[in-house]
């Protein structure tokens, strides 16, 4: 087997060196070079794509953004690496782990679990992608769902904080995120993105979800007839967007409620 690209993020730096001692001692069974290390998730989302890495070995809980959030980030890479969690408590969602075919090493981590880990991350490839998408979609950070959106531009992620999106809008495989500055595409499910953040955005049509703390309030469509329609006017960004009979009457509830 050829040398395994390897990389470590953990807050704890005696935690890294104990990582890159044991990948040396498994040297003679397993060759690895280190081609990254970050301190925390924030680090790793903006490192990892081009870092050339085969292998993530990451730290589940970071401060920041925990190593869930971060396998969820990647996920969205073309080729993304393959991750072995590394926790100190094995109550960390360890049955997903299984289930998806990744592994996770306990500290404090062992040589031989280490090398065995790295293993069957290397066999893995091309799954390692199928694997980290089905853990992506069931892993959710302690708390709910995620700070950040991920946008992938050219083999490397844009983190967008989601309390920065206006709107997201589905059009085609793809859905706009819309901030106040500026658009981006990312290749995910409107459907999965209403649940994940039911608390933070409502659907004000079968294609468009808004932010609750961006609304300002509602006005009537131009030359509409008989029958009103109406559009929700948006902190930050100049356009109307319309909304549809069918979700007038919450959003109308909602508007008495800021009003």
């Amino acid at each position: 087997m050829s040398e395994v690209r390897v990389f470590i993020a953990d807050d704890e730096t005696p935690a890294r060196e104990r990582l890159k001692e044991l990948l040396g001692d498994i040297a003679g069974e397993l060759a690895t070079r280190v081609v990254g290390e970050a301190r925390n998730g924030f680090e790793a989302v903006e490192q990892v794509p081009s870092s050339g890495a085969q292998v993530l070995l990451l730290d589940i809980q970071m401060p920041g953004m925990s190593g869930l959030e971060v396998a969820r980030h990647l996920a969205a890479l073309r080729e993304p690496p393959a991750v072995v969690f590394v926790t100190a408590h094995d109550r960390h969602a360890v049955e997903a782990f299984e289930l998806n075919a990744l592994d996770y090493l306990l500290k404090p981590v062992r040589a031989g679990r280490l090398a065995a880990a790295l293993a069957k991350a290397c066999a893995a490839g091309a799954a390692a992608r199928s694997a980290l998408e089905r853990a992506a979609a069931q892993l959710h950070p302690e708390g709910g769902g995620r700070d950040h959106l991920a946008v992938t531009e050219r083999n490397r992620i844009v983190l967008v904080p989601v309390r920065s999106i206006v709107y997201l809008k589905a059009e085609q495989k793809y859905v706009t995120l819309r901030t106040a500055e500026r658009e981006h595409l990312i290749e995910e499910s409107l459907v999965a993105l209403e649940r994940e953040f039911a608390a933070q955005f409502v659907r004000v049509h079968r294609n468009c979800l808004v932010s609750r703390t961006a609304i300002r309030g509602f006005e009537r469509e131009a030359g509409a007839d008989e029958e009103p329609r109406w559009q929700v006017v948006l902190e930050g960004v100049p356009e109307r967007l319309p909304v549809s009979r069918r979700q007038w009457p919450a959003l109308r509830a909602l508007a008495a409620e800021k009003a």
